[in-house]
Protein backbone atom coordinates (compact mmCIF):
# COMPACT_ATOMS: atom_id res chain seq x y z
CA UNK A 1 0.00 0.00 0.00
CA UNK A 2 1.41 3.32 -0.84
CA UNK A 3 0.28 5.26 2.31
CA UNK A 4 -0.56 4.59 5.97
CA UNK A 5 -1.79 5.89 9.02
CA UNK A 6 -1.55 5.28 12.54
CA UNK A 7 -5.00 5.09 12.99
CA UNK A 8 -5.36 2.32 9.99
CA UNK A 9 -2.80 0.05 11.14
CA UNK A 10 -3.89 0.00 14.90
CA UNK A 11 -7.34 -1.13 13.55
CA UNK A 12 -6.05 -3.13 10.91
CA UNK A 13 -4.22 -5.38 13.23
CA UNK A 14 -6.31 -5.25 16.41
CA UNK A 15 -8.85 -6.94 13.95
CA UNK A 16 -6.89 -9.21 12.53
CA UNK A 17 -6.19 -10.97 15.85
CA UNK A 18 -9.87 -10.87 16.30
CA UNK A 19 -10.82 -12.60 13.34
CA UNK A 20 -8.41 -15.12 14.35
CA UNK A 21 -10.12 -16.49 17.33
CA UNK A 22 -13.08 -16.91 14.61
CA UNK A 23 -13.93 -19.99 12.32
CA UNK A 24 -12.41 -20.15 8.79
CA UNK A 25 -16.11 -19.43 7.01
CA UNK A 26 -17.33 -17.49 9.89
CA UNK A 27 -18.71 -13.79 8.60
CA UNK A 28 -17.24 -10.56 10.20
CA UNK A 29 -19.88 -7.61 11.72
CA UNK A 30 -21.20 -4.84 9.30
CA UNK A 31 -18.66 -1.81 8.52
CA UNK A 32 -20.58 0.31 11.31
CA UNK A 33 -20.64 -2.50 13.93
CA UNK A 34 -16.86 -3.10 13.33
CA UNK A 35 -16.56 0.89 13.29
CA UNK A 36 -17.79 1.23 17.08
CA UNK A 37 -15.95 -1.89 18.60
CA UNK A 38 -12.48 -0.25 16.94
CA UNK A 39 -13.68 3.22 17.74
CA UNK A 40 -12.73 4.51 14.29
CA UNK A 41 -14.33 5.52 10.99
CA UNK A 42 -16.24 3.56 8.70
CA UNK A 43 -13.55 4.76 6.04
CA UNK A 44 -10.95 3.48 8.16
CA UNK A 45 -12.40 0.11 8.95
CA UNK A 46 -12.93 -0.40 4.59
CA UNK A 47 -9.47 0.24 4.13
CA UNK A 48 -8.58 -2.61 6.56
CA UNK A 49 -11.16 -4.69 5.00
CA UNK A 50 -9.97 -3.66 1.49
CA UNK A 51 -6.11 -4.75 3.08
CA UNK A 52 -7.03 -8.21 4.11
CA UNK A 53 -9.31 -8.96 0.96
CA UNK A 54 -6.20 -8.40 -0.68
CA UNK A 55 -4.48 -10.32 1.02
CA UNK A 56 -7.29 -13.04 0.40
CA UNK A 57 -7.59 -13.44 4.35
CA UNK A 58 -11.06 -12.59 3.90
CA UNK A 59 -13.55 -12.65 0.98
CA UNK A 60 -16.50 -10.50 -0.14
CA UNK A 61 -19.49 -13.24 -0.27
CA UNK A 62 -22.85 -11.22 -0.90
CA UNK A 63 -22.82 -8.65 1.71
CA UNK A 64 -20.70 -10.17 3.91
CA UNK A 65 -16.97 -10.68 4.45
CA UNK A 66 -16.20 -13.99 5.42
CA UNK A 67 -13.09 -15.21 6.93
CA UNK A 68 -11.11 -17.60 4.49
CA UNK A 69 -7.86 -18.45 6.61
CA UNK A 70 -5.74 -17.81 9.56
CA UNK A 71 -3.28 -14.69 9.43
CA UNK A 72 0.32 -14.78 9.87
CA UNK A 73 3.32 -12.48 11.30
CA UNK A 74 3.51 -11.18 7.43
CA UNK A 75 -0.38 -10.11 6.89
CA UNK A 76 0.49 -7.29 10.11
CA UNK A 77 0.77 -3.63 8.61
CA UNK A 78 3.59 -1.64 9.48
CA UNK A 79 2.93 1.69 10.89
CA UNK A 80 4.95 5.03 9.22
CA UNK A 81 8.35 5.10 10.83
CA UNK A 82 8.47 7.55 13.71
CA UNK A 83 10.35 10.49 12.99
CA UNK A 84 13.16 11.32 15.00
CA UNK A 85 13.25 15.15 16.99
CA UNK A 86 16.46 17.65 16.64
CA UNK A 87 17.92 15.61 19.10
CA UNK A 88 18.46 12.63 17.78
CA UNK A 89 18.49 13.88 14.45
CA UNK A 90 21.85 15.84 15.77
CA UNK A 91 23.37 12.33 16.74
CA UNK A 92 22.29 10.45 13.32
CA UNK A 93 24.12 13.52 11.59
CA UNK A 94 27.27 13.15 13.71
CA UNK A 95 27.38 9.91 12.89
CA UNK A 96 27.09 10.35 8.82
CA UNK A 97 29.21 12.38 8.47
CA UNK A 98 31.97 10.09 10.89
CA UNK A 99 30.92 6.80 8.83
CA UNK A 100 30.16 8.61 4.96
CA UNK A 101 33.27 10.64 5.21
CA UNK A 102 31.22 13.37 3.72
CA UNK A 103 33.47 15.80 1.46
CA UNK A 104 33.04 19.67 2.46
CA UNK A 105 31.39 21.00 -0.97
CA UNK A 106 28.92 17.75 -0.70
CA UNK A 107 25.59 19.58 -1.55
CA UNK A 108 22.93 18.45 1.01
CA UNK A 109 20.27 16.54 -0.63
CA UNK A 110 17.23 17.48 1.63
CA UNK A 111 14.01 15.63 0.99
CA UNK A 112 16.32 12.32 0.85
CA UNK A 113 18.28 13.26 4.19
CA UNK A 114 15.10 13.61 5.77
CA UNK A 115 14.08 9.94 4.64
CA UNK A 116 17.68 8.20 5.29
CA UNK A 117 17.56 10.32 9.18
CA UNK A 118 13.69 9.68 8.60
CA UNK A 119 12.98 13.02 10.20
CA UNK A 120 10.68 15.80 9.13
CA UNK A 121 11.43 17.87 6.42
CA UNK A 122 11.12 21.20 8.46
CA UNK A 123 13.00 19.56 10.94
CA UNK A 124 15.87 18.84 9.07
CA UNK A 125 15.75 22.88 7.89
CA UNK A 126 15.91 23.50 10.82
CA UNK A 127 18.68 21.78 12.48
CA UNK A 128 20.33 22.90 9.06
CA UNK A 129 19.56 26.23 9.76
CA UNK A 130 21.14 26.09 13.88
CA UNK A 131 24.21 24.92 11.85
CA UNK A 132 24.60 27.56 8.96
CA UNK A 133 25.35 30.15 12.69
CA UNK A 134 29.05 27.76 13.07
CA UNK A 135 29.31 27.94 9.15
CA UNK A 136 29.12 24.18 9.29
CA UNK A 137 26.69 24.71 6.27
CA UNK A 138 25.32 27.37 3.91
CA UNK A 139 22.99 27.80 2.12
CA UNK A 140 23.38 27.38 -1.89
CA UNK A 141 23.05 30.61 -4.30
CA UNK A 142 20.21 28.94 -5.72
CA UNK A 143 18.43 26.95 -2.87
CA UNK A 144 19.44 24.38 -1.08
CA UNK A 145 21.80 23.34 1.70
CA UNK A 146 26.01 22.63 1.30
CA UNK A 147 28.33 21.34 3.85
CA UNK A 148 31.74 23.49 4.19
CA UNK A 149 35.04 22.77 5.64
CA UNK A 150 36.61 25.03 7.44
CA UNK A 151 39.99 26.96 8.14
CA UNK A 152 43.06 26.72 10.29
CA UNK A 153 41.86 30.22 11.89
CA UNK A 154 38.09 28.76 12.38
CA UNK A 155 39.96 25.80 13.75
CA UNK A 156 41.92 27.68 16.62
CA UNK A 157 39.31 29.98 17.49
CA UNK A 158 37.10 27.52 18.03
CA UNK A 159 39.77 25.26 20.21
CA UNK A 160 40.83 28.00 22.29
CA UNK A 161 36.93 28.75 23.31
CA UNK A 162 36.92 25.00 23.97
CA UNK A 163 39.59 25.21 26.58
CA UNK A 164 37.91 28.62 28.55
CA UNK A 165 34.98 26.82 28.53
CA UNK A 166 36.13 23.44 30.05
CA UNK A 167 39.23 24.72 31.83
CA UNK A 168 35.85 26.62 33.71
CA UNK A 169 34.09 22.99 34.18
CA UNK A 170 37.26 21.90 36.00
CA UNK A 171 37.09 24.36 38.59
CA UNK A 172 33.70 23.42 39.46
CA UNK A 173 33.97 19.62 39.05
CA UNK A 174 37.38 19.54 41.41
CA UNK A 175 35.12 21.00 44.49
CA UNK A 176 32.44 18.65 43.97
CA UNK A 177 31.84 16.06 47.11
CA UNK A 178 32.25 12.53 46.47
CA UNK A 179 28.75 12.00 46.26
CA UNK A 180 27.90 13.74 43.14
CA UNK A 181 26.41 11.23 40.33
CA UNK A 182 29.88 13.04 38.18
CA UNK A 183 32.37 10.88 39.80
CA UNK A 184 30.25 7.43 39.54
CA UNK A 185 30.05 8.50 35.49
CA UNK A 186 33.70 9.28 35.24
CA UNK A 187 34.07 5.86 36.86
CA UNK A 188 32.18 4.05 33.84
CA UNK A 189 33.40 6.39 31.26
CA UNK A 190 37.36 5.10 32.91
CA UNK A 191 35.77 1.73 32.53
CA UNK A 192 34.71 2.10 29.11
CA UNK A 193 38.29 3.24 28.39
CA UNK A 194 40.05 0.69 29.26
CA UNK A 195 37.71 -1.37 27.97
CA UNK A 196 38.24 0.02 24.16
CA UNK A 197 42.16 0.03 24.88
CA UNK A 198 41.44 -4.17 25.08
CA UNK A 199 40.17 -4.06 21.17
CA UNK A 200 42.03 -0.93 19.91
CA UNK A 201 42.58 -3.10 16.31
CA UNK A 202 39.18 -3.78 15.77
CA UNK A 203 37.15 -1.00 17.19
CA UNK A 204 39.69 2.39 17.31
CA UNK A 205 36.19 4.06 15.63
CA UNK A 206 34.54 3.69 18.57
CA UNK A 207 36.71 6.68 20.47
CA UNK A 208 34.70 9.08 18.82
CA UNK A 209 31.78 8.69 20.87
CA UNK A 210 33.88 8.07 23.59
CA UNK A 211 35.71 10.85 23.36
CA UNK A 212 31.96 13.15 23.01
CA UNK A 213 30.58 11.13 26.16
CA UNK A 214 33.82 12.26 28.18
CA UNK A 215 34.26 15.63 27.56
CA UNK A 216 30.12 16.25 27.98
CA UNK A 217 30.30 15.08 31.56
CA UNK A 218 33.01 17.42 32.59
CA UNK A 219 31.29 20.22 30.66
CA UNK A 220 28.01 18.90 32.09
CA UNK A 221 28.93 20.02 36.29
CA UNK A 222 28.70 23.60 34.47
CA UNK A 223 24.54 25.00 34.42
CA UNK A 224 24.71 26.89 31.37
CA UNK A 225 22.56 26.46 28.29
CA UNK A 226 25.19 27.83 25.76
CA UNK A 227 27.77 25.52 27.10
CA UNK A 228 25.44 22.75 26.67
CA UNK A 229 24.97 23.46 23.05
CA UNK A 230 28.31 24.67 22.33
CA UNK A 231 29.46 21.11 23.25
CA UNK A 232 27.29 19.82 20.68
CA UNK A 233 29.07 21.92 17.71
CA UNK A 234 32.58 20.98 19.68
CA UNK A 235 31.47 16.94 18.82
CA UNK A 236 30.49 18.00 15.40
CA UNK A 237 33.60 19.58 14.37
CA UNK A 238 36.15 17.98 16.08
CA UNK A 239 35.52 14.24 15.19
CA UNK A 240 34.23 15.42 11.66
CA UNK A 241 37.42 16.92 11.03
CA UNK A 242 39.45 13.74 12.71
CA UNK A 243 38.44 11.74 9.88
CA UNK A 244 39.25 13.26 7.13
CA UNK A 245 43.18 12.28 7.54
CA UNK A 246 42.93 8.63 8.60
CA UNK A 247 46.66 7.47 8.21
CA UNK A 248 47.54 7.16 12.25
CA UNK A 249 44.10 7.18 13.04
CA UNK A 250 44.39 4.36 15.13
CA UNK A 251 47.34 5.42 16.86
CA UNK A 252 45.76 8.85 17.67
CA UNK A 253 43.21 7.53 19.51
CA UNK A 254 44.79 5.15 21.08
CA UNK A 255 47.15 7.83 23.02
CA UNK A 256 44.16 10.35 23.27
CA UNK A 257 42.67 7.52 25.33
CA UNK A 258 45.81 7.23 27.57
CA UNK A 259 45.58 11.35 27.97
CA UNK A 260 41.72 10.50 28.94
CA UNK A 261 42.90 8.04 31.58
CA UNK A 262 45.57 10.05 32.97
CA UNK A 263 42.82 13.33 32.51
CA UNK A 264 40.61 11.61 34.82
CA UNK A 265 43.17 10.39 37.62
CA UNK A 266 44.26 14.40 37.81
CA UNK A 267 40.22 15.07 38.25
CA UNK A 268 39.81 12.31 40.97
CA UNK A 269 42.55 13.61 42.86
CA UNK A 270 40.49 16.89 43.73
CA UNK A 271 44.09 19.14 42.92
CA UNK A 272 42.36 21.78 40.94
CA UNK A 273 45.96 22.51 39.23
CA UNK A 274 46.87 19.05 38.50
CA UNK A 275 43.79 18.84 37.21
CA UNK A 276 44.09 21.84 34.68
CA UNK A 277 47.52 20.59 33.74
CA UNK A 278 45.90 17.65 32.76
CA UNK A 279 43.37 18.82 30.68
CA UNK A 280 45.62 21.59 28.58
CA UNK A 281 47.95 18.90 27.71
CA UNK A 282 44.95 16.78 26.27
CA UNK A 283 43.37 19.90 24.83
CA UNK A 284 46.60 20.89 23.08
CA UNK A 285 46.93 17.30 21.57
CA UNK A 286 43.15 18.30 20.11
CA UNK A 287 44.29 21.08 18.94
CA UNK A 288 46.98 19.95 16.89
CA UNK A 289 45.08 16.94 15.64
CA UNK A 290 42.35 19.10 14.31
CA UNK A 291 44.76 21.48 12.61
CA UNK A 292 47.16 18.44 10.93
CA UNK A 293 43.61 16.90 9.74
CA UNK A 294 42.48 20.07 8.34
CA UNK A 295 45.91 20.33 6.31
CA UNK A 296 45.89 17.27 5.34
CA UNK A 297 42.49 17.47 3.54
CA UNK A 298 43.84 20.52 2.02
CA UNK A 299 46.58 18.93 0.85
CA UNK A 300 44.62 16.31 -0.60
CA UNK A 301 42.10 18.46 -1.89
Amino acid sequence: MARTNTRLVEAHNTLLKTLDTMDIGDALSSDSALARELNVSRTVVRSALKEMTEKSIISKEGRNHVIKRKSNADDLMQGPPVLRGIDELEKTFLEWVLRMDVPPGTALNVTQLAKDFQVATHTLQEFLTSLSRYGIVTRRPKGGWQLEGFTSNFALELSDFRAVLEMNAISHLVKLPPSHDVWSRLDQIEADHISLLERIDEDYHDFSSLDETFHTCINSVVTNRFVTEFQKIISLIFHYHFQWNKSDERARNEAAIHEHLTYIDALRSRDERKAMDAARQHLATSKQTLLNSINAHVRAS
